[in-house]
């Protein structure tokens, strides 16, 4: 049989074998062995595809007879309802018959994300929700959804490393995923109903974006790089100025950093205007940038071609996207630091909205240029609406204006 059977032990493994270690049938027949319960799992390649995958099974006999249904099926993706989950012969509804499997699950719930043609980068973060779900359920031996339970949506919060509010997001998707499959009857059971996010996820934090003087020690920094040098074969060559433009056009637009890393001269820049993105109404929406930056972009395009910010032949926003994060501005990040707030690449776009705001741009129009709704404006940059404090400070002056004003005694 072309499929390699083991015997994966977890944690809570009886024999106190190490998490993720293995053993193999011929081992354990071995005097002296100690027997845990462990799921056993297979491995190989079908269709063209290498997975490791449990086969829900502890027993090696009962193991082998499903690894070789796959084996004579040469599909991963085939249905073999545990024992347990046999349809009984006096009952033909539709809560009788074998449960989901995990894969299937994820791979509807994901179909279901992509049909509502959310963008991209959201939609990247549910395939690393559904990513991580998968290695879970692969740890435990899980092979139908119905598996799960409530003691493993606890684990699973438990194995999250993200911040408080990225694990609150990310609670949001597995409860979204949850209800996905209450509503086809997949799961008896809301097992995720009783997890809450981490204190404070639903604190409300000003944006940061960067001050003036930040901004002016970042130019300084991309000085002190210099001009191109050549790291090694499959490199770009990439300097100081390089850098610069790249924040110059972050800063004066607005725009992602994986637009940016994208930004295509030929179809987004037209005179002084820059192309942002559709308007609600249907009609592109522009902003627009200064000629000495247009000068800079134009001769860029002249050596760089239309893409004027690629790394080598790659097309990928994300791979573009780390490029630049992780190593040209994160370099200059390092030489102009520190700062206050963490130097990230997406502050040059509250530093946009932080610059129209301190020139009296109005909110609804400002809104409108970074893509948001008013009431986030509202919410997260208040600090630099113009006129907030003065409107405030005049309705309290108002409302305590006609109140007795008591004598103010010296006290000895």
């Amino acid at each position: 049989m072309a499929l390699q059977l083991y015997r994966r032990h977890r944690l809570e493994c009886e024999a106190k074998r190490p998490e993720d270690s293995r053993s193999g049938q011929f081992e354990e027949g071995r005097r002296g062995w100690k027997r845990c319960s462990c799921f056993i799992h297979v491995s190989g390649t079908l269709d063209g595809k290498f997975r490791r995958q449990s086969t829900g099974y502890r027993t090696w006999d009962e193991a082998k007879a499903k690894a070789a249904t796959w084996d004579k099926a040469g599909s991963w993706f085939v249905e073999i309802p545990l024992p347990s989950q046999q349809p009984q012969p006096a009952e033909h509804s539709e809560t009788a018959t074998a449960g989901t499997a995990v894969e299937t699950a994820l791979q509807a719930f994901l179909t279901k994300c992509a049909n509502r043609e959310i963008k991209p980068s959201t939609l990247a973060k549910y395939q690393t929700f559904t990513k991580q779900l998968r290695a879970y359920c692969d740890r435990q031996g899980y092979v139908y959804i119905d598996q799960l339970g409530v003691l493993d949506m606890d684990c699973f919060y438990g194995t999250w490393k993200d911040g408080i509010r990225g694990k609150a997001k990310k609670l949001e998707r597995l409860k979204s995923f949850i209800k996905f499959c209450l509503k086809r009857k997949w799961l008896a059971e809301d097992i995720a109903s009783d997890l809450e996010p981490p204190v404070g996820a639903s604190e409300i934090l000003p944006k940061s974006p960067f001050e003036d003087d930040e901004l002016r020690r970042i130019y300084d920094a991309c000085d002190k790089i210099g001009p191109p040098t050549k790291p090694g074969a499959g490199y770009r060559e990439w300097g100081g100025e390089d850098v610069k433009d790249f924040i110059f056009l972050s800063v004066y637009t607005g725009l992602r950093i994986s637009d940016v890393a994208l930004f295509d001269v030929s179809k987004r820049l037209k005179g002084n205007d820059v192309f942002l993105r559709m308007h609600k109404t249907g009609k592109p929406l522009f902003t627009w940038i200064p000629d000495w930056l247009v000068a800079r972009l134009l001769a860029r395009k002249k050596t760089q071609g239309s893409r004027i910010f690629r790394c080598g032949v790659t097309q990928n926003a994300k791979q573009l996207s780390d490029i630049w994060r992780n190593k040209r501005l994160k370099k200059v990040f390092k030489l102009a630091g520190p700062f206050e707030e963490k130097a990230t690449p997406h502050r040059f776009r509250h530093t946009f909205a932080r610059i129209l705001l301190e020139k009296g741009v109005p909110v609804p129009d400002v809104a409108e240029l970074i893509g948001d709704s008013e009431a986030m404006v509202r919410k997260y940059y208040a600090k630099w609406i113009p006129g907030r404090q003065k409107r405030l400070t005049k309705i309290l002056q108002d409302a305590f204006a006609d109140k007795p004003t008591p004598r103010i005694v010296a006290i000895r």
